[in-house]
């Protein structure tokens, strides 16, 4: 059995190393989730990521009972992960996180563990892992025997290629993976440097001492949703009439909400005059917007929709209204949780996005997959389609980018990945518009992008 005075020394000892690895956790675990630990220790880290409920597994039955004292919020269980079931926890209910720290290692058979995580879960599940780099076997196992690290038993060298395998054969896709902490011992000034900032560099991202992965479940059931859709109107008064005409219907129900915001045409008429004449099976609503910007008009649709899955429909149509079934199949069918379209797949006009737009959306879209270490190929594309509850979680955290997009497609990307969505990009095709002209101001509005690069840099690849 481990001696809890001494682990609380080994922490305390290594405090840079265990302080990093808490801000990761907090970054991708949002407060007040039912939250379970395997390998939960002393109970530290999962104390801080403030479940709303946190059941932490320990095998040391004296390390449970020194947790459970010193955490008398959370629930601790002396149990063998190898063996847990929802019923030896005492456990009714699924958890919206499960987390592994430091645990594979030393499992005697962890594809049979990550197997038997599947009764605790619903399919919004998100199973946080993380382990060491194999790179730092010869320093770890020297610390150990100077001393300077917890003695631990025999330990399994796992590579983010083993995890991932075995992953896959349990069940579970990664949906991103990273890795940090180049700097597991406090030294003032360099130590935040290094774990920071240096860490998430090229190259010398592969020596972090620490790998992470964010997988679901890939048994994802099949739905029938509900859809709104949410088309932000300023003078586009001739694609009114056209986007009812060509919008198929989609899922159990669907109902568009159009947002108009001071037009300088008789936009808002026009929706007027469409609402009052249509017949068809669609369910038509209408709202002006008080504020500015297509965020503003956006925001105002989402919360005011009554469908399942919310989507945004731009009324220049230049993303064709026929092309919606597919993003609303890829969601209904779990092959994503956040559904970004695509237009630089299939081929366009100079007309409709000019050179210079392209290489601008190229280049954004590189920089938004690094930073949200999801695959992205346009990021500037405005139909996006998200679950309704997942938008509802989203916007309560909005404020820790702050508030300042005014188009809304990266307040919806940032959110996404901060709640570990699974993000796809259906191909779209991408044709110039028929009526009217192009609302963006290129320049500034550039400038703004650029901006929220470095914020979402800030916030999610540099963590503060």
């Amino acid at each position: 059995m481990s001696d809890p005075n001494q682990q609380l020394q080994f922490r305390q000892r290594n405090r840079a190393y265990y302080a990093d690895l808490e801000r990761l956790h907090q970054l991708l675990v949002a407060p007040g989730m039912r939250v379970l630990e395997i390998g939960c220790g002393l109970g530290d880290l999962l104390a801080q990521l403030q479940p709303s409920h946190g059941v932490g597994v320990e095998l040391d039955p004296e390390l449970a009972a020194a947790a459970q004292q010193r955490h008398p919020q959370l629930r601790i269980v002396a149990a063998d992960a190898e063996t847990i079931t929802p019923e030896g926890l005492g456990e009714t209910q699924p958890f919206d996180v499960i987390l592994l720290p430091n645990t594979l290692n030393t499992l005697q058979d962890v594809q049979g563990v990550l197997e038997r995580l599947e009764p605790f879960c619903h399919p919004r599940t998100r199973l946080v892992v993380s382990f060491h780099n194999w790179l730092w076997q010869p320093l770890l196992k020297a610390a150990e025997g100077l001393g300077q690290r917890q003695p631990q038993p025999p330990e399994s060298w796992l590579t983010p290629n083993d995890v991932r395998n075995l992953l896959d054969l349990a069940g579970w896709e990664v949906l991103k993976q990273g890795q940090r902490c180049l700097l597991p011992r406090r030294i003032p000034g360099l130590s935040r440097l290094a774990n920071r900032w240096l860490s998430q560099l090229p190259l010398l991202e592969q020596l972090g001492l620490t790998h992470w992965m964010v997988a679901r479940p890939t048994r994802q059931p099949p739905q029938n949703p509900s859809v709104s859709v949410v088309i932000p109107a300023r003078n586009e008064a001739g694609n009114i009439a056209p986007a009812i005409e060509r919008l198929p219907q989609l899922g159990a129900f669907t109902e568009v909400l159009f947002v108009e915001g001071h037009s300088s045409d008789n936009t808002w008429q026009e929706i007027e005059r469409v609402c009052a004449s249509y017949q068809g099976p669609l369910r038509l609503r209408k709202f002006r917007q008080s504020g500015k910007g297509k965020a503003d008009a956006v925001w105002l649709g989402f919360d005011q929709a009554e469908g399942d899955v919310l989507m945004i429909l731009d009324a220049d149509l230049t993303v064709r209204p026929e092309d919606l079934p597919r993003f609303a199949q890829a969601l209904a069918e779990g092959r994503g949780e956040f559904v970004n379209g695509c237009r630089l797949v299939y081929p366009r006009s100079w007309e409709a996005m000019p050179p210079l737009n392209t290489a601008a959306n190229r280049f954004f879209a590189a920089a938004f997959s690094w930073l949200l270490r999801q695959r992205l190929k346009d990021t500037l594309c405005g139909t996006k389609v998200i679950w309704k509850h997942d938008y509802q979680r989203l916007k309560a955290g909005r404020s820790y980018f702050g508030d300042f997009d005014p188009f809304g497609d990266f307040d919806l990307l940032f959110g996404a990945s901060k709640l570990n969505l699974k993000i796809v990009e259906v191909p779209v095709r991408y044709q110039e518009r028929s009526y009217g002209s192009s609302n963006i101001a290129h320049v500034k509005e550039g400038l703004i992008l650029a901006r929220m690069c470095l914020v979402a840099a800030r916030k999610l690849r540099f963590i503060p």
